[in-house]
């Protein structure tokens, strides 16, 4: 028995009751068979809104046209409607307005003056187009395309052998949470200069996938990648770091870049109204 006890003691032991050792070691982590990952779906939100379909013209028109028919008269138009009063009356010579005898030295601005410049002011703007220089290239890494939808950011990465694209992702680090994970992705493939707003601090979305058997071991199974979303705050990517081959795209253009499994869970989180 006391060389059993030297025996627990040396093995990092202590005998909390007569015959029963209680190791003091420090516990051995636990093999994790599955890989962790977080990933951000950083979005840069639309500038502008999306055209009207054949039936939100007529419903804009229609609620246009009531609320003109319920409205009241505006400020200027009572003002222009007391001006041409006050013309026809003069005309037939049936009323002498004080006030207009007051103003014969003023020099007066008609409510008519009025409109006539802000008609030439409206003629004179000229709207920007829907269409920027990066639309008509279809240049994909700009941000200034597709004005009224959302972009999302894929980068281009090596997973075992092959060069894919996906959402900026990295591996999870022992202490991190899976946000702070994801939040040093974006700064990984954008630098520390960019700011974006993280959505919450749980998942949206989760892929899992298993490593080709050639290298898959019991305790390397796969791989499970935990997606976040992000709105990018930041109007000017000028200072950004991008360390990879990148890409803004829309949701209808995900299906060219990302295999069909990675696509359809992309998709289950993403909304692009």
């Amino acid at each position: 028995m006391a060389a059993l006890g030297g025996k627990m003691a040396a093995l990092g032991g202590r005998m909390v009751v007569p015959g029963v050792w209680l190791s003091t070691a420090p516990p051995v982590a636990a093999p994790r068979p599955w890989k962790l990952f977080g990933a951000l779906c950083l979005l840069r939100l639309p500038r502008i809104t999306q055209p009207l379909r054949k039936e939100e013209e007529e419903m804009a028109a229609l609620m246009e046209q009531i609320e003109l028919e319920k409205s009241h008269y505006s400020d200027h138009e009572i003002r222009k409607l007391e001006e041409e009063e006050r013309l026809r009356r003069r005309k037939e010579s049936l009323h002498d307005d004080d006030d207009d005898n007051e103003r014969l030295g003023e020099t007066v601005v008609m409510a008519q003056d009025l409109e006539e410049k802000w008609e030439q002011k409206l003629l004179q703007f000229s709207p920007a187009s829907r269409v920027t220089d990066a639309d008509k290239k279809n240049d994909r890494t700009s941000l200034n395309r597709r004005l009224d939808s959302n972009l999302m950011l894929l980068v281009k990465q090596k997973i075992g052998n092959q060069e894919l694209w996906l959402l900026p992702q990295v591996e999870w680090q022992p202490g991190e949470t899976l946000r702070s994970t994801a939040e040093r992705a974006m700064a990984t493939f954008l630098g520390d200069h960019i700011q974006a707003k993280i959505l919450g601090n749980a998942p949206y979305g989760i892929y899992k996938y298993k490593f080709p058997r050639a290298i898959r071991t019991e305790d390397n199974v796969g791989a499970k990648v935990f997606f976040y979303k992000a709105f990018l705050q930041s109007s000017d990517l000028s200072q950004a770091e991008l360390k990879k081959d990148y890409l803004w795209v829309t949701k209808d253009e995900l299906g060219d870049y990302l295999k069909s499994e990675y696509l359809k869970k992309v998709n289950q989180f993403l909304l692009d109204l």
